[in-house]
């Protein structure tokens, strides 16, 4: 791994900001960021990954090979938090679990250009088309969480008071949660609309996105500082969690990924979404849909475990056993 992109990782304004927010809550400031206003910022850092995830989409040539990708990227978005629940539950409890299979479902839109650049730095090709399977991972994930939730919820009797929901009215409602619905809906809008309509909000939609990303993150750092104790009262799981769990699924990736695509970029793009774990749209989405979660249990893992771990040991190895099984 190239010395200047890890510390260019490692010194990325919106992971500063997190460990900003961290550093005040230690420091018992009164740095707070209001309510409204973190409401808004996760409902438009959705809406913007849902745009642009559509165009994207809708800029890739949808041809049979490019289909099957687009399918394995959603099957991994399905499956990976699925399992990862119910080694979570019996440890964390279900909102928790909820919230982190997710995250770990989902995928980390930073080290995927991270990975970008260390293909580019070793100059190894890979499709455009992955983009687009980076977007399409985002609401999937959300999905199968929210769903977990509400499914193991109700048989636990966690909700006092609440009738018993059919599975059709639990996948309804887990699609009709509004941060699964804005995501959606404007991952389908961003397809719909025309490239002019598109470069008309994308001062909103692009050039704003870093700024509210490192705005969100301060404001994650500080939720997650105040809530830090439970990431260490539970001991070494969540840590080990967030190392092993990851790597599982990227030297799993990396093995089954030629059966998938020919392209050595390609493969290495789906290891490391496999492993990857979203601190941005999940945790927007979570805050909104899951708030009993914990945020110092799933951010932390995300960004302070799984991110750096992946861009300094992940990446090598997920790339040495691709052509090992090449």
């Amino acid at each position: 791994m190239n010395i200047d992109l890890l510390l260019q990782n490692l010194t990325n304004p919106a992971l500063l900001f997190f460990v900003l927010g961290l550093l005040a809550v230690q420091l018992k400031s009164d740095l707070a960021i209001p309510e409204g206003s973190s409401k808004f910022i996760s409902l438009y850092l959705l809406f913007s990954i849902g745009f642009k995830g559509g165009q994207e989409l809708a800029h890739s040539e949808l041809g049979m090979n490019t289909l099957v990708i687009l399918l394995f990227g959603v099957f991994l978005a399905v499956i990976v938090p699925f399992y990862s629940f119910f080694i979570l539950r019996k440890k964390l409890g279900v909102f928790n679990a909820a919230a982190i299979c997710a995250a770990y479902g989902s995928v980390s839109a930073v080290t995927f250009v991270t990975a970008v650049s260390f293909l580019e730095s070793l100059q190894i090709s890979f499709g455009g088309h992955m983009v687009a399977v980076m977007a399409l991972m985002e609401a999937p994930a959300i999905i199968v969480g929210v769903l977990m939730l509400k499914i193991f919820k109700k048989s636990k009797k966690e909700e006092v008071g609440e009738e018993k929901m059919s599975f059709g009215a639990i996948v309804k409602h887990s699609l009709t949660n509004g941060s699964v619905l804005l995501i959606v809906g404007s991952l389908v809008i961003g397809f719909l609309a025309s490239e002019k309509h598109a470069a008309g909000i994308a001062p909103f939609t692009t050039d704003l996105f870093k700024g509210f990303l490192a705005v969100f993150l301060l404001d994650m750092g500080i939720t997650s500082g105040k809530k830090l104790s439970a990431f260490w009262k539970n001991g070494v799981f969540p840590f080990a969690f967030a190392v092993i769990i990851p790597f599982i699924n990227g030297c799993v990736v990396a093995f089954f990924s030629p059966y998938i695509t020919s392209s050595l970029g390609d493969q290495l793009l789906f290891s490391i979404l496999a492993a990857s774990a979203s601190y941005i749209a999940v945790p927007a989405a979570m805050k909104l849909a899951i708030p009993k979660a914990n945020s110092g249990l799933y951010v932390p893992m995300a960004l302070a475990i799984t991110f750096p771990f992946n861009i300094t040991i992940g990446m090598p190895v997920y790339l040495y056993l691709i052509q090992y099984f090449a």
